[in-house]
């Protein structure tokens, strides 16, 4: 999966930041805001959850699996309804308004069917806004800035999701462990991203020859998705068995022994190294061979859960949420660029959709088998099985690559 022919190999990178559009700027800083909003209470709610609510570990995979299940399949039919429409923001903003006025759900709840019933729906707005929102990127995007472009809106987007943690540490720590409290301050960040993107972000303009689409998931359209386009959704859903929730590294933390206080500081490291990372492989991927990279990326997982199965103690627990961290910044904006290269312009947002949904089925059955092992046979068990995974991903992924170095249609 070779780099886009053309690139310049010497572009300073403040040329290229200079150079990506002020609506895919935008939308990064929305998705900060409401990762800040999402992370302060997705930082805590495992833990509460289990001691404050009586869920147990195969219950927590259960709700995290299908929460985000529950997201991947919206996006199926939002990303079709904008290719439909011809429009993405109206889409986007109404996913990210819907997640707002949900926040205030988490701290008034007071039974475990409240807290599924406030995830599930914020999760239905993160559905309808991901995959438009991902089109909208694609469209704005200058076709050799794909990879800066993607990598930046992760980073500005994982740059939320420490921040969040970090702030929920803060608070629990001026509030004596109030849990509520924290759940209250983080419904702030989330309005703020959605009057954000009302009055900030705007659809690309429309291109002269454009072709309107009548029905995105009509055997006919989804039949112009190229063969390359399939191979990388199964690569990814394969790869998606292997990292399961990160609610599960939560709970690695406070099995190790970490104080409750503490325990959001394994999503600051993971998402801080997340963060620092996606934007210069979104550069290096402009330039450089794609496949290689995911293959690397790949590599890391593998590294990461053998590590936390492994590895006792605190140090082995940073090393494998470092290496857990870095690996999703090596393919995340990575896969969504490929998918982005290899869809054609007036199907993206079904592309992204469909791609999304059997992303977020495999994290379903991913999370649920997490938490079944785990109660079994314990977290190394946990492990060991996404290691597994992660390996058989990396060899999927070597024959597609040479393939898709063989027919050149990698990228247009």
């Amino acid at each position: 999966m070779p780099a886009p022919a053309g690139v310049s190999q010497a572009l300073p990178r403040a040329s290229i930041l200079r150079r990506i559009p002020p609506g895919i700027w935008a939308l990064g800083f929305v998705s900060l805001l409401m990762d800040v909003s999402s992370e302060m209470i997705h930082a805590l709610l495992p833990v509460y959850l289990v001691t404050a609510l009586g869920a147990s570990t195969l219950a927590v995979g259960f709700i995290e699996g299908i929460a985000e299940a529950t997201a991947s399949i919206t996006k199926v039919f939002s990303g079709a309804l904008s290719d439909w429409l011809g429009r993405r923001k109206v889409l986007a903003a109404i996913g990210y308004g819907l997640a707002a006025f949900t926040k205030p759900v988490f701290p008034l709840a007071t039974t475990l069917g409240w807290v599924v019933a406030a995830r599930f729906v914020d999760r239905i707005g993160k559905g309808i806004r991901g995959a438009p929102r991902d089109a909208l990127i694609a469209d704005l995007a200058p076709p050799d800035l794909r990879g800066a472009s993607f990598g930046l809106r992760q980073s500005l987007d994982t740059a939320g999701a420490f921040l969040g943690p970090a702030l929920a540490i803060g608070l629990m720590w001026l509030t004596s462990d109030n849990l509520r409290l924290v759940f209250w301050a983080a419904v702030v960040p989330g309005f703020a991203a959605f009057a954000l993107i009302l009055f900030t972000v705007h659809d690309a303009p429309a291109r002269a020859g454009k072709k309107r689409v009548r029905s995105p998931l009509s055997r006919a359209e989804l039949g112009r998705l190229p063969p390359l386009y399939w191979w990388i959704v199964g690569v990814s859903a394969v790869f998606t068995l292997a990292r399961f929730s990160e609610a599960f590294l939560v709970l690695r933390a406070q099995e190790l022994g970490l104080a409750l206080m503490l325990i959001p500081l394994v999503l600051v490291l993971l998402n801080l190294v997340y963060s620092l990372s996606s934007y210069p492989i979104g550069v290096l991927a402009d330039r450089h061979d794609r496949g290689m990279l995911l293959a690397l990326g790949m590599l890391v997982l593998v590294l990461s859960e053998l590590v936390l199965a492994l590895v006792g103690g605190m140090t082995g627990l940073a090393l494998g949420v470092f290496l857990w961290g870095l690996h999703m910044g090596m393919t995340q904006g990575l896969l969504a660029t490929l998918v982005a290269e290899v869809a054609p312009e007036s199907l993206r947002g079904t592309a992204f959709g469909v791609f999304n949904l059997v992303g977020g089925l495999a994290l379903l059955a991913a999370s649920v088998v997490a938490g079944g092992l785990w109660d079994v046979l314990g977290s190394r068990a946990t492990f060991l099985a996404g290691a597994c995974f992660a390996g058989l991903a990396l060899l999927i992924l070597v024959p597609v690559a040479r393939q898709a170095r063989k027919s050149g249609h990698a990228h247009r």
